[in-house]
């Protein structure tokens, strides 16, 4: 296949073919995101356990190899989705699963809390607020929670907190 030829429409159909072949021995690692324009492919992947150098290493030369020359064209860029990157599938929440979060709302609330339970369908945040007490003057600490469909969040990312000496 000359260069000319391939198209970007071919070439995610191609990429995806091998993301499922490379996955396939490569259980613990995941892709979050693949972005192909007229020069540019860039493959941003996850790992239960983190992302090594190694993996975008092997992952790169992975789909080198199944071209002859086709990507000299293309700049290719494998990298891990880090630490501020937004989280985007199913598994990126359940390995952060007990870790604080800020959560933007396709409605506009953005609700920040720990992340205390992961299903295929939606996320639960949990977090303290202090609120008016029922009886007398006043506030109480509560315990709140919401259940969070996946379609319902506009962007999520870690809180980053350093421990203070």
């Amino acid at each position: 296949m000359s260069p000319s030829l391939l198209n970007i429409f071919d070439l995610k159909e191609i990429l995806e073919k091998l993301f499922i072949e490379f996955f396939k021995d490569n259980k613990e690692l995941f892709l979050v995101d693949l972005n192909v324009d007229s020069f540019k492919i860039d493959i941003k992947i996850d790992g239960d356990n983190g992302v090594k150098v190694s993996d975008c290493v092997l992952l790169s030369k992975h789909i080198k190899k199944h071209f002859d020359t086709e990507l000299d064209d293309f700049s290719l860029n494998v990298s891990s989705a880090g630490l501020m990157s937004p989280l985007v599938t199913y598994r990126q929440f359940l390995k952060n699963l007990k870790r604080k979060l800020n959560v933007s709302l396709k409605e506009g609330d953005d609700i920040k809390g720990s992340l205390v339970n992961v299903s295929e369908q939606d996320i639960t945040l949990e977090w303290t607020a202090r609120e008016p007490k029922p009886v007398g003057k006043g506030k109480v600490t509560v315990k709140k929670n919401k259940l969070i469909a996946f379609d319902q969040i506009k962007k999520a990312n870690l809180v980053v907190e350093f421990n203070k000496i």
